[in-house]
């Protein structure tokens, strides 16, 4: 194999392609980057088993084509590391890659492309296509919900449900719910509901721009794969039945609170800063156009703070992680946020006030 190519041409793809790459394998081979050269193009791969990220850069001149796999974020330090004038070199002597670039040349270690996993290619069940500024926005607005390391597997992921005129993005811990959707033609006839493993949307989420260009999803059985641009991503699959995310909606909540949305963040935070360390609780007590929020601890330090709302109703005590309502403040984009709530004892539904593309659910917490 033998091939130059310029510094940015490689650097991009494999700057994305060594997120993939974990640092720490039981194979040898899954911490290098496969790289085939033909046809002038150069076709990169990094996997961990569970993810598989595809980067073509093309044209590039190839005087030998090749195929081989050398240590992924060795290579991508060097190439972070040179200089932008000069092209890089790659040529593949005995099991040895030699990297020259102007007065540099680096030798790095290889092992046999025949090693390397290939993620087994299945029949696709369904295509679709959606703006990558939407489903970039659906991930955002969800996937800090997701659990992490649950015995409960299913909820180490995220839900991806296609119906015939939306697509939606569910994600829940079992303590708060975040949902967010958008409204298309799909031309899925019946509702398909797949889990998408946490690095498989943190590692998508890297590819995508707030850009109109769309990116095409092949849903398969045990596969989602998605082509961005010149990128093609793999992820399996978490089998399991996601929760019935209807049933924890709140419904019929008559306690209505109108706010802004920074105002409230910033007050959270600042009583957050009192609150007892592992629970992370604080109380909220709601009074007609005033909600007062108050947080405690072990070393009787306490926080007060308030902040005016608009309600009218009765009053209201209730308790919540403070942490979970300022990721929903984080995540919401409007200027006014909207609570409603029913009692002590029922979640919290809160969403944007004109906007109902996304909304959250909290549970409350005893203090």
């Amino acid at each position: 194999m033998k091939l130059t190519i310029s510094r940015e041409s490689l650097l991009a793809p494999l700057q994305s392609i060594a997120g993939v790459v974990e640092r720490k394998q039981t194979m040898p081979v899954l911490s290098n980057v496969l790289l085939v050269a033909e046809d002038n193009t150069l076709t990169l791969t990094g996997t961990n088993m569970e993810v598989e990220l595809v980067g073509r850069v093309s044209p590039v001149h190839v005087d030998q084509p090749g195929r081989i796999t050398v240590p992924a974020r060795k290579l991508s330090d060097i190439c972070r590391a040179l200089g932008d004038q000069a092209p890089i070199e790659l040529v593949l002597e005995g099991d040895r890659l030699h990297l020259r670039c102007g007065a540099s040349h680096f030798t790095l270690s290889t092992l046999p492309a025949e090693h390397f996993p290939n993620v087994e290619d299945e029949p696709e069940s369904f295509r679709l296509e959606l703006p990558q500024k939407e489903l970039s926005r659906m991930f955002d607005a969800t996937a800090f919900a997701m659990a992490q390391q649950d015995v409960r597997y299913y909820l180490n992921g995220l839900l991806l449900e296609v119906d015939k005129d939306h697509v939606r993005t569910v994600a829940t811990d079992g303590h708060r719910l975040a949902m967010a959707h958008f409204d298309m033609p799909t031309g899925c006839a019946e509702p398909r509901q797949v889990i998408v493993p946490r690095k498989g949307v943190l590692e998508l989420s890297r590819l995508l721009d707030d850009v109109e260009t769309p990116v095409t999803l092949v849903i398969g059985d045990n596969h989602l794969r998605a082509t961005v641009g010149a990128y093609t991503f793999t992820s399996k699959l978490i089998e399991g039945k996601f929760p019935d995310y209807n049933r924890v909606i709140p419904r019929g909540g008559d306690k209505i609170v109108l706010a802004d949305r920074a105002t409230l963040k910033n007050t959270l935070q600042r009583a957050g800063i009192l609150s007892h360390e592992n629970i992370r609780g604080v109380r909220l007590n709601l009074a007609p156009n005033e909600l007062q929020v108050f947080a405690n601890n072990p070393d009787q330090e306490q926080a007060e703070d308030a902040l005016p709302v608009e309600y009218q109703g009765e009053s209201l005590q209730i308790g919540f992680n403070v942490g979970y309502l300022v990721d929903v403040m984080n995540a919401l984009e409007e200027e006014q946020v909207k609570i409603t709530l029913a009692n002590p004892n029922s979640s919290a539904l809160i969403e944007a006030q004109n906007d109902n593309r996304c909304l959250y659910v909290v549970m409350p917490m005893r203090l």
